[in-house]
């Protein structure tokens, strides 16, 4: 009896061909995932101290700041297990809480506006100037950042104290118009805010104006664009990435900021900051502090996210115009 040849078949020039296993697939991507693990690992092992940091200094803390904003604060002061949302509705229906947070976002949006707005001029210098007035202008830039903000804050305090002794109303005075009230208000935090927070604007949109194309702009001038026509239709659409950057960098740290609050407003104009100081050193009421610091930090997360995509969008739009 004929048994079955279980040989390979022969192809007609006579060249042996293997019949393919079927597990052969699989076990081909088992052996790249594992050869592609093996070359992650330095990749891996750089990362490490990284990740460690980043989970012990801010994902453990912000995940108990978060638990705290849900429990339950006894008279006594003991903090127990119960759940509850009331907190989260302390500052949206209590209005001198609800002043706070609209007080802060305001102050976050004059803050990013006028820093915008200051730091375009100095940013075309710095891009386009001459080689040496754009170091000056960069030192000049960058030179606050070495003095601590406590002092400068003090000496906000100083320039814009009210009544005679301020260095503003003197000033006005000798020129005979008058005097203002601008300590422990708004505006004192937003001056004091746009004067510590320039360079975090001017820096990314110098970087972004320096890419752009010179090309581009003098095409436009050629074409009988004037300076503003250029600024508006060339030079702004195209350093949105570096806009981005800096509106997103400003409007976070303002939004969070303590000190600046803290000694220009006072007692009179409060941020969410100086907030959750008062709540926690003060009161001793940690579960509605680490409420009012859980959305603090939603607020920003929230921000950056929308102008990120915001700005990536308007980017990818001109792009795609572009081509």
């Amino acid at each position: 009896m004929l048994t079955p040849q279980t040989s390979p078949p022969a192809s007609r020039s006579g060249v042996v061909i293997a019949r393919p296993d079927p597990r052969e697939p699989r076990a081909a991507q088992w052996r790249l995932w594992l050869a592609s693990a093996r070359n992650s690992l330095p990749a891996i092992g750089l990362l490490g101290p990284a990740t460690v940091f980043f989970t012990v200094l801010f994902a453990i803390p912000v995940a108990l700041m978060i638990r705290y904003s849900f429990l339950t604060q006894s008279p006594d002061g003991t903090i127990t297990g119960g759940l509850t949302g009331a907190h989260y509705a302390r500052l949206v229906n209590v209005d001198l809480y609800r002043h706070v947070l609209f007080a802060t976002l305001r102050i976050s949006l004059f803050t990013t506006l006028g820093t915008a707005i200051l730091a375009y001029p100095l940013a075309i210098l710095i891009a386009r100037g001459p080689a040496f007035l754009g170091r000056l202008l960069t030192v000049l830039v960058i030179a606050p950042l070495l003095v601590n903000v406590v002092v400068r804050a003090y000496g906000w305090r100083v320039i814009l104290a009210n009544g005679k002794s301020g260095v503003l109303n003197w000033a006005l005075a000798k020129l005979g118009l008058g005097s203002v009230h601008l300590l422990y208000t708004e505006w004192a935090i937003i001056i004091g805010s746009v004067q510590v927070f320039l360079p975090m604007m001017v820096l990314p949109l110098s970087t972004a104006i320096g890419r752009i194309d010179r090309a581009v702009e003098d095409a436009a001038r050629t074409l009988g664009a004037s300076a503003f026509e250029v600024f508006r239709r060339v030079t702004l659409p195209l350093s949105v990435p570096g806009l981005g950057v800096g509106c997103t960098l400003v409007f976070s740290l303002t939004a969070s900021s303590f000190i600046l609050p803290s000694l220009l407003g006072g007692d009179f104009t409060k941020m969410l900051g100086t907030l959750v100081e008062e709540q926690i050193l003060s009161v001793f009421d940690w579960p509605f502090g680490s409420a009012i610091a859980t959305v603090m930090v939603v607020i920003v997360l929230a921000v950056n996210i929308g102008a990120s995509a915001f700005f990536e969008r308007r980017t990818r739009t001109r792009a795609m115009e572009a081509s």
